[in-house]
């Protein structure tokens, strides 16, 4: 979506999970690496990570911005206002996200922006039998009044939702958008890992499923796997091992036709196409 941030909020204590969460391995990646990706994705602003005071993170790209929560372990809006402030010069709406929801489908984040309009302040997805307010959309202009109620010591979600014009989307709302039904059809988007055992069963599956083509002269690479081909892929690594390739700098993929890298924690999601290329040919 034109004129949106992304925030990602990886403050948390992890303390169910016993490690910090976005530093997980995810598929050769990380849950930070990955969840800021797929928002990167979906957004046309600037992408920034809050993290708690002097928290170390994982790798992520140059262009992923970091920002400091003021305190710590003061709850989900402290470190919205830090990411709402960093990012208000640059949208007048984020998509804010958790660390730890590795199911994110692209198009979820843009069906949750989609209906944030002039009437509204905030777009909250109801998935689950619960608010997500770490899956929700928010105006960045919001970070004066949750500073007030910061100040207030009034800390939960709720008293902000009660102070502003707030749009609730029960999963037949969301999936209205018929790309997202077709994608996400059952709202894996939300589902965060809060213990191990989430941790594991999300690994656990397969992949998303994804189209890879070879053009030029690696089409008769690939070790007899046909191209295109359907496969279960992750990442752009997992992609290119998968399809027989070693991703080096020799070789370069597009991204849905458009997006050019050769990033191998790249994220993908359930209904990419990756063409690969040799970089000469398309680099």
């Amino acid at each position: 979506m034109a004129n949106a941030a992304g925030i990602v909020l990886a403050g948390g204590r992890s303390s169910r999970m016993g490690t910090p969460k976005a530093a997980l391995e995810w598929h050769g990646s990380t849950l930070l690496r990955r969840v800021t990706g797929i928002v990167g994705r979906a957004v046309a602003g600037p992408v920034v990570v809050v993290r708690a005071p002097g928290q170390e993170l994982p790798a992520l790209p140059d262009s992923i911005a970091v920002v400091e929560d003021a305190r710590e372990g003061r709850g989900p809006l402290q470190g919205l206002a830090a990411g709402l402030a960093a990012v208000r010069e640059a949208a007048p709406v984020a998509y804010a996200s958790s660390t730890d929801v590795p199911l994110l489908h692209p198009r979820f984040v843009q069906r949750v922006l989609a209906a944030l309009d002039d009437d509204v302040d905030v777009v909250l997805p109801h998935v689950g039998g619960f608010p997500q307010p770490l899956s929700a959309a928010y105006r960045t202009t919001l970070v004066d009044t949750i500073e007030t109620l910061i100040a207030e010591d009034r800390m939960r979600p709720a008293f902000l939702f009660e102070v502003c014009r707030v749009r609730r989307l029960d999963p037949a709302a969301l999936l209205e958008d018929p790309a997202l039904a077709a994608l996400d059809p059952e709202l894996d988007s939300v589902l965060n890992l809060n213990a191990p055992a989430d941790y594991e069963a999300a690994r656990a599956r397969l992949g998303p499923e994804v189209t890879v083509q070879r053009f030029g002269a690696l089409r008769r690479a690939g070790n007899g796997v046909p191209s295109p081909a359907s496969l279960r892929a992750a990442t752009l690594g997992e992609a290119a091992a998968a399809s027989g390739l070693t991703l080096d700098e020799h070789i370069v993929a597009a991204l849905n036709g458009d997006q050019i890298t050769r990033d191998p924690e790249a994220p993908l999601a359930t209904g990419d196409t990756v063409s690969f290329l040799a970089a000469d040919a398309g680099g």
